[in-house]
């Protein structure tokens, strides 16, 4: 039998309560603490990305900050009630596509995919995500935006940046294929600052035609180019100008102005930011952090800042100092002919020779393009000093230093392939376009009112209309006639009720715009015909037309011809 010890239960108990009590209060600055270095961690890796710091940094400091929230976790067994709360949204940068958004997003793909076809392209579909040394080393900086996957089974993979990198590996595992005209619409992934609204997505469709194998010089840029014109035409975008240029034009200007060869990519890198900045925040970029000298910045600028039309090459090919340079000569070569082949295409007043812009891309070799319109630019020039304190994450759809940017881009790209390829030397030369569906989408939404665009194809709606205890309200009947329609490849729908009212009908059928409608009350049951009501007609009088349920399909076929 247990007995009580009242000298147990006086003197231990009491002091076991105090210790008790002190554990808690530990345990509860612990995870104060914890939360603290969790948050400044954040705010070191966050600023490490906005100052654009080598990715080894950031992924050392990355390791801190995962280290950070595993303690974090663990403090969830130490008597603390564990949060399971969390925000139900969507990843930043990202956003759920519904009703009138995809109507008009599948529009575009429609649209394009029919011009790719009509240019002799055949399509392809490779992985979301690619082995992380694939995509390594060919974005220049905006390497830092790809996104690493964790190692799940002993292979290091990233999600796909783009497009064009996965198309030259496909090229060199398949060296039979020798030339193709290639498409593929297909999503990829940049962590980049969002601005939702101007369509800068961190999840994006990109729509790309390209065109593998060796050719004579500038022929397959030139249709390359057509077929952008031709799709750029075709989705009513409005207003837009192609930049183009040459990067051993660019490659040519660097060297006959001095700068190292090391020094390169970078100080194109800086040149590609003047459609957003101004020429002192691009000459301070190129001193103060890429470290070259005024002296040569200010040679680059009597070059860069040089934008025209087709004269604009004989005034670059008369520079005594540009035209020394064999990478620049041979370029001036490559532009004549396509110069040439853009009016034979009769597309020439579509282009601007820029010398601003370079593709801050690695891979390209020749040619290089983007299309912009009038939303493409900033409202206004925005300075580097401010960006740089601004948080990186944050979405800037309202910043007007933030414009909707290039809504095509491409060029040429000679070496890619070779550098997945086995065998040494082993080229497949290249040029393609890449058209940015989000940027795209953003324009054409804003101008197009809600009321122009269909959230659903129906063309008929079946009705009943009747009353009364005895109605049954024809629900057998109007599954009938949606099945005889559906065979004959009409589009209807009807409600899911078997006592529909009128009003629910009628507003099932507005709210998508529906163009018929069949009525069924006991009349026409009685006559074995059907009444065919065009919708939103002012006269509210208008019954409709009476035909026989034999005719009912052809009546209806030759209506919706009519009205297309």
């Amino acid at each position: 039998m247990l007995t009580f010890n009242r000298h147990l239960f006086t003197t231990k108990l009491p002091t076991f309560c105090r210790s008790l009590k002190t554990w808690s209060r530990r345990m509860t600055t612990v995870g104060q603490d914890i939360n603290e270095r969790v948050s400044a961690q954040g705010n070191v890796v966050r600023t490490l990305k906005s100052q654009g710091a080598p990715k080894n940094e950031i992924d050392k400091e990355v390791e801190k900050l995962l280290a950070l929230k595993n303690l974090k976790v663990g403090e969830s067994g130490s008597g603390k009630k564990k949060d399971n709360s969390f925000t139900l949204k969507t990843p930043k940068g990202t956003k759920d596509w519904y009703d009138k958004d995809v109507v008009l997003r599948e529009h575009i793909f429609k649209t394009v995919t029919d011009i790719f076809k009509r240019h002799g392209g055949v399509t392809l579909d490779t992985p979301v995500f690619e082995l992380k040394e694939i995509l390594a080393g060919k974005y220049g900086e905006d390497s830092k935006l790809i996104y690493d996957l964790k190692d799940q089974g002993g292979e290091l993979c990233s999600l796909r940046y783009d497009l064009t990198v996965p198309f030259a590996r496909w090229l060199a595992m398949n060296p039979k294929v020798t030339n193709i005209k290639r498409y593929h619409i297909a999503k990829v992934y940049r962590r980049d600052q969002p601005a939702m609204t101007k369509g800068r997505m961190r999840e994006f469709y990109q729509c790309d035609f390209d065109i593998a194998g060796s050719f004579d010089p500038m022929i397959p840029d030139s249709e390359a180019l057509k077929v952008l014109v031709e799709s750029l035409d075709a989705l009513e975008v409005g207003k837009y100008t192609i930049k183009i240029n040459h990067r051993q034009i660019l490659d040519g200007i660097f060297a006959v102005c001095g700068v190292p060869s090391d020094k390169v990519r970078t100080i194109s890198s800086a040149v590609d930011k003047l459609d957003k900045l101004p020429w002192e925040e691009v000459k301070r970029e190129m001193v103060v952090e890429k470290g070259l000298s005024e002296e040569v910045a200010d040679k680059i600028s009597e070059y860069v800042l040089l934008k025209g039309d087709r004269s604009l090459l004989e005034k670059l090919r008369s520079d005594s100092l540009l035209s020394s340079s064999p990478s620049a000569s041979a370029a001036f070569k490559d532009m004549d002919l396509l110069f040439d082949y853009l009016e034979s295409f009769g597309i020439l007043d579509k282009f601007s020779f820029d010398m601003s812009l370079a593709r801050g891309l690695d891979y390209y070799t020749g040619i290089i393009y983007e299309a912009v319109t009038e939303a493409s630019a900033p409202k206004v020039k925005s300075s580097t000093e401010k960006k740089s304190s601004e948080d990186p994450e944050a979405d800037r759809s309202n910043d007007d230093s933030i414009g909707v940017g290039s809504i095509a881009a491409g060029g040429r790209y000679d070496n890619l392939v070779g550098m997945f390829a086995a065998k040494k030397n082993s080229q497949v030369p290249c040029v393609g376009i890449s058209l940015g569906l989000e940027r795209i989408f953003s324009i054409l939404r804003s101008r197009i009112p809600d009321e122009e665009i269909r959230a659903n194809e129906v063309d008929v709606f079946a009705m009943a209309f009747g009353g009364g205890k005895e109605w049954t309200g024809f629900l057998k009947e109007r599954m009938q006639i949606c099945n005889d329609l559906w065979k004959n490849g009409i589009k209807a729908e009807f409600l899911y009720k078997a006592k529909p009212k009128p009003r629910q009908q009628f507003d099932a059928a507005d709210r998508y715009g529906v163009p018929f409608a069949i009525i069924l009350g006991q009349d026409e049951i009685d006559q074995n015909a059907v009444r065919i009501k065009r919708m939103g007609l002012k006269e509210k009088s208008d019954e409709g037309q009476l035909v026989s349920r034999a005719d009912m399909v052809k009546v209806l076929q030759d209506l919706l011809a009519s009205s297309n």
